[in-house]
């Protein structure tokens, strides 16, 4: 405030003592008009001084001024010297980001809210195929053009990493995650993962051919244990109780070499061939009837049915994972447990549901029940027959149909495995009929 004062006092001097001049000739308006020239013509150097400063040399130092010029030169003086000071300081993080980056084995790609390529380390070149000077600001998409790639890209849907072959080497294997920052912008980090890649075909083989060399053998071995069997009475008793756990035993290692050749199917073939609409009623209706045969009466199960659009499926691999959940039910409730195979609407699409209400299950195992072999009773699981892959078959045959598992159960109030199918997965039933 005291420097416009004194501009004020300036001004009114000059401006007076213009005036109080013409005043003297007779030309009073004259002599005011010189005396705001001469205040004009000064601030009109000074604003010259200040644009040459500024388009010629912003970094030396300021011209020579007093008042309120003065201030102002000081004042753009300390302010472009603090925003250098910001800009050495973010070129220095935005250098060390770069190399750290460039240190990276994974691929690391920016993209901006229409997905142009901003800004990739040497990773992606050598994992992408993306050459630094041609591709900049070329879509993604319009680089990486595997269909699966496209579809994952324009989906926003990134909480699932996707795995595909290198655009540049077939051989090598990609792990792809896009992350949404900023303003809808996107951030594209590639994994080679060959190594586990193989090392996950190596197990899916061993698995499979162990199981199928598995077969013959047991098959073999469980004829001549129901040869025995049927001759039971010839022996003796203690080796007549030994014969019967042997068969019980052959019994188990026949159904979980089954399962092991089934996830082993489902994890390497191709889905979709023999996909086709399913009568829901009809097929809860036949697993209805087979659990009802293993429970033997003693758990009551029912089926409800309050959708009626079809599924499109494969009827073989839905009857496996709902059988899969019916007879878990059966295992683990007590006699007397009420039993419900539903199908129902979930929202724009449908589930199948399996309702018990027997003894439930601690909610820290819910997030390990799809894994292989595990169980939550280790003694109980062996007593029923289980062979502890029911659950991942159920997780592989629904990931392999756009579906998820959903599990609701707390100890003492039951369980609920619910099969989310989305709306593509439903047929009208006006299609159906036509169909």
């Amino acid at each position: 405030m005291r420097l416009w004062s004194h501009e004020i006092w300036r001004l009114g001097l000059l401006a007076g003592a213009g005036g109080l001049i013409g005043w003297f000739f007779s030309a009073f308006g004259l002599g005011l008009a010189a005396g705001m020239g001469v205040y004009l013509y000064r601030h009109l150097r000074r604003l010259r001084a200040l644009h040459r400063w500024l388009t010629r040399n912003p970094q030396a130092e300021p011209p020579a001024a007093n008042g309120l010029w003065g201030e102002l030169f000081d004042r753009l003086y300390r302010y472009q010297k603090g925003q250098r000071h910001t800009q050495e300081r973010l070129r220095t993080t935005l250098k060390r980001i770069q190399e750290s980056s460039e240190a990276m084995r994974d691929s690391v790609v920016m993209l901006d809210q229409h997905g142009d390529l901003e800004w990739w380390n040497g990773a992606a070149d050598r994992m992408l195929g993306l050459r630094t000077h041609q591709d900049r600001g070329q879509h993604i998409t319009n680089l990486v053009r595997d269909p699966r790639f496209v579809a994952y890209f324009n989906a926003r849907d990134y909480r699932d990493p996707l795995t595909l072959p290198s655009p540049i080497d077939e051989r090598m294997v990609l792990q792809i995650q896009i992350t949404l920052y900023g303003d809808d912008e996107r951030l594209l980090m590639a994994r080679d993962i060959t190594r586990l890649h193989r090392l996950e075909q190596m197990r899916r083989d061993f698995v499979a051919n162990v199981s199928h060399e598995l077969r013959t053998p047991l098959t073999v071995l469980a004829g001549y244990l129901e040869t025995y069997a049927d001759n039971a009475d010839q022996l003796p008793p203690r080796l007549a109780r030994s014969l019967a756990q042997m068969q019980g035993q052959t019994t188990r290692m026949q159904s979980l070499v089954n399962d092991l050749l089934l996830l082993s199917r489902l994890e390497l073939e191709q889905s979709g061939d023999d996909h086709a609409p399913l009568d829901m009623s009809e097929l809860l209706e036949s697993v209805r009837h087979d659990a009802a045969a293993l429970a033997n009466g003693q758990q009551q199960i029912s089926v409800e049915i309050d959708e009626q659009r079809p599924l499109l499926g494969s009827e073989q691999e839905i009857r496996s994972a709902v059988s899969n959940l019916a007879y878990n039910a059966v295992r683990y409730t007590p006699a007397g447990s009420q039993i419900v195979l539903r199908w129902k609407a979930c929202g724009p699409g449908a589930c199948i549901e399996v309702e018990d209400d027997g003894d439930g299950i601690d909610p820290e195992h819910v997030p390990r029940l799809t894994e292989r072999f595990y169980r939550v009773d280790k003694g109980r699981s062996t007593a029923t027959g289980g062979t502890g892959l029911g659950l991942a078959i159920v997780k592989h045959v629904l990931l392999r149909h756009d579906a998820n598992l959903e599990i609701d159960t707390r100890p003492g109030q039951g369980a609920l495995f619910r099969c989310v199918f989305p709306e593509g997965r439903l047929v009208s039933p006006r299609l159906n009929h036509d169909a």
